[in-house]
């Protein structure tokens, strides 16, 4: 049924495409030079301009695991109370992205910070080619503003890491073993914003994979067994994804030119103060209207950089 909904949904997108270019030629034939329909015209063409570059776009997404949900977690790196203010800043500019796409978030995990923001946060995020989509994401992320936690009024700049995993469902056929005996799993209270919400019962879960040294963690379901599980999916996509990493860097010395994209290999930067500007450093790509970008318009960084990776 999700493959029969994917077609028609293809199938949908084609037959958009067809339909807004013969309005547009119908249009243009019955009023050839007048002009009183060039704005119809202008907005047919520029809608099916639009559906065909999604549709091209869709049709780069033929990797393993490209039509996957995708596990998005994002942590705080170096800048202090800044760094965990501008994690939670990216957390909500994704969930922004997510809603326009029409696709679900939904939180596992997030460590709030001692003053503002969070440490760290991981939530799914579901919907068709969500995984191949948000790959590109994946890497540090820059911020240069005035700080609003400083006193004098300075300039900071803070870092934040965003990593991009897919969620492999129950049942799938890919091959990663997970040994119980090598998992280390511990319960603690989930947080909460106090009063009679606070859980007072250990529901929330973690989880150690102790040969990798990967951590999976859940705490927003309402049982421990509902936690366990998700931790579970999410460990189990961490070691998916630490097997791709180890097969790419295997092609990667056969192939001796390409670079890793780890913790400090900075792929965007969000400035500011003194100037606005986005600018992405790994495809040159740069906007003025970083509001927008907050708000989850960052499709502009994405598109580059999958047509980009097409060449590739």
């Amino acid at each position: 049924m999700k493959q029969l909904s994917e077609l028609r949904a293809d199938v949908n997108a084609m037959d958009t495409i067809s339909r807004a270019l013969s309005d547009a030629r119908e249009l243009l034939s019955l009023f050839p030079e007048d002009g009183s329909a060039d704005a119809e015209i202008e907005a047919n063409l520029t809608l099916a301009e639009k559906q065909l570059d999604e549709t091209e776009m869709a049709a780069t997404f033929d990797g393993e695991f490209d039509a996957h949900n995708a596990i998005v977690s994002i942590y705080a790196g170096a800048g202090g109370v800044d760094a965990a203010d501008w994690t939670q800043m990216l957390s909500r500019m994704y969930a922004r992205w997510a809603d326009s796409k029409g696709y679900l978030t939904h939180v596992v995990d997030e460590s709030p910070a001692e003053e503002a923001g969070l440490k760290s946060v991981t939530f799914f995020v579901r919907g068709r080619n969500a995984y191949g989509t948000l790959e590109s994401e994946r890497g540090v992320h820059r911020l240069v503003r005035i700080s609003p936690f400083d006193a004098a009024h300075r300039r900071h700049t803070s870092f934040a890491a965003v990593d991009i995993i897919p969620e492999i469902e129950t049942g799938e056929n890919v091959q990663v073993e997970i040994n119980p005996e090598d998992l280390r799993i511990e319960t603690f209270k989930s947080g909460g914003a106090g009063g009679q919400y606070v859980n007072k019962t250990e529901s929330a879960v973690r989880i150690i994979h102790e040969p990798s040294g990967l951590i999976a963690a859940s705490q927003q379901e309402r049982s421990q067994a509902q936690n366990r599980d998700v931790a579970m999916n999410i460990l189990r996509a961490k070691l998916v994804q630490r097997e791709l990493e180890s097969r790419d860097k295997k092609l990667a010395e056969i192939r001796g030119d390409r670079t890793a994209n780890e913790w400090g290999s900075q792929i965007r930067s969000y400035v500011l103060n003194p100037y606005q500007l986005v600018k992405d450093h790994r495809t040159g790509v740069e906007t003025g209207n970083i509001s927008a970008v907050l708000d989850g318009e960052i499709d502009t960084f994405i598109w580059p950089y999958l047509q980009q990776r097409r060449v590739l």
